[in-house]
């Protein structure tokens, strides 16, 4: 295909060969720039042994070798990030004139310095997603103050510099003007990849339990989970707390089991397949997610499918509340204090087999309005790129 139907995408993970949210939303950009018959390069590191797998829509470029992306407490490593932006910027500089637009991960923050310097007087159109944007105190949290403050320092300049700018949440939309953004942010209607196929919504499974599903890092907070339920309990006296998912904290997450004297109403399943989450999700009485910061939170549409509302935990990094509307999907905890959680789930399980059905008819408004399909239509559109059927026309005419 001619320049002006190719494009690529820029992150160093893909998804199933790493699991996550960003790996799935920047596949299925991928995924659906294809569909819109563009030809379509994905730039990342490898993730697989042998040969770089074929997809049936994009191409899969390593730009990088096989990175050791976090420490062991959960935190980005900046070496990592170094050098899929090194990869990154040759991969670029090398194709400098092959893509009519790039879409990179404006997280890590080099990925935008790296695509920026290298497409320099190209032509490019390049695009930069915005997963989450952080304030300065938020860098010292996660990274120290030495490294947080360098870390702000350098996010604010590369929003200064980002021609256009894309992200999921008011949330992150405002913080990029605070931060530094010249011109409104394009704000995508949601993520949501395609319909989940899930039967009818089914009253919760007897005896009830609440879900907690993904990392175990601090910043998810899953260790306010036990005393959560064991205050639960209290009015729910058979019900059980089921933790999928490992990480740094699941040492923290077991002393707080302990702790409460959980040990008899928690299971810990670990990681588990596709078909025994979704059994999981379907059958549980509420989904818990009290993470402090979310950039869009794909959790409450995945629980919401299956007529399974959600608890989260009011916090200003959290943009995953935009998506409740309390007592229709799910209930907002205000803190994540035991008795605050507790009430929320609590009122979950008042509202019964009602509030599972107003879950799922939420989520049957959201698939046809908040998907990756009409985010993509949104930054083809923004751009703009000649469709591909009016480009092969331009190169069939004599």
């Amino acid at each position: 295909m001619s320049r002006a139907s190719t494009v690529a995408v820029a992150y160093d993970c893909l998804f199933p060969y790493s699991t996550g949210g960003g790996e799935r939303q920047y596949r299925a950009f991928a995924d659906e720039l294809g569909r819109a018959g563009l030809d379509v390069d994905y730039l990342t590191a490898v993730q697989w042994v042998g040969a770089a797998p074929r997809e049936d829509r994009f191409r899969i470029v390593p730009v990088t070798g096989r990175l050791s992306l976090y420490s062991s407490d959960g935190v980005r490593r900046i070496p990592a990030a170094l050098r899929y932006a090194a990869g990154l910027f040759g991969a670029l500089t090398r194709r400098r004139r092959r893509y009519a637009a790039v879409i990179v991960s404006g997280l890590p923050i080099f990925n935008v310095f790296a695509a920026r310097l290298a497409l320099l007087g190209s032509g490019t159109r390049l695009v930069v997603d915005y997963l989450e944007v952080w304030h300065r105190r938020q860098w010292i949290e996660y990274s120290g103050l030495v490294t947080g403050t360098i870390a702000w320092a350098l996010q604010r300049v590369a929003i200064a510099i980002t021609p256009l700018a894309t992200c999921h949440s008011q949330l992150s939309a405002t913080r990029l003007r605070r931060e530094g953004l010249r011109r409104a942010p394009l704000v995508s209607p949601g993520l949501i990849d395609g319909a989940v196929e899930v039967g009818v919504p089914s009253p919760a499974a007897i005896p009830p339990y609440v879900l907690y599903a993904g990392r175990h890092i601090p910043d998810k907070r899953v260790d306010v989970l036990p005393a959560a339920i064991a205050a639960a309990r209290e009015h729910i006296p058979d019900l059980r707390l089921v933790i999928l998912g490992t990480g740094p904290s699941s040492e923290a997450v077991r002393a707080e089991v302990h702790r409460v004297g959980g040990e008899s109403w928690t299971d810990f399943p670990g990681f588990v397949s596709d078909a025994e989450l979704d059994r999981l999700m379907h059958g549980a009485l509420a989904l818990a997610n009290p993470s402090r910061r979310e950039g869009y939170g794909l959790v409450v549409v995945e629980a919401n499918a299956h007529g399974t509302p959600v608890v989260l935990v009011a916090d200003e990094g959290n943009a995953a509340t935009e998506l409740i509307e309390d007592g229709v999907n799910g209930v907002v905890s205000p803190t994540t204090r035991p008795a605050d959680l507790a009430r929320a789930i609590r009122d979950v399980a008042d509202g019964s087999d009602d509030l599972r059905r107003s879950s799922r008819a939420w989520y049957d408004t959201a698939v046809g309005t908040r998907t990756i399909r009409r985010t993509v239509e949104g930054i083809l559109s923004a751009l703009p790129l000649p469709s591909p059927a009016t480009v092969k026309t331009k190169e069939d005419s004599p």
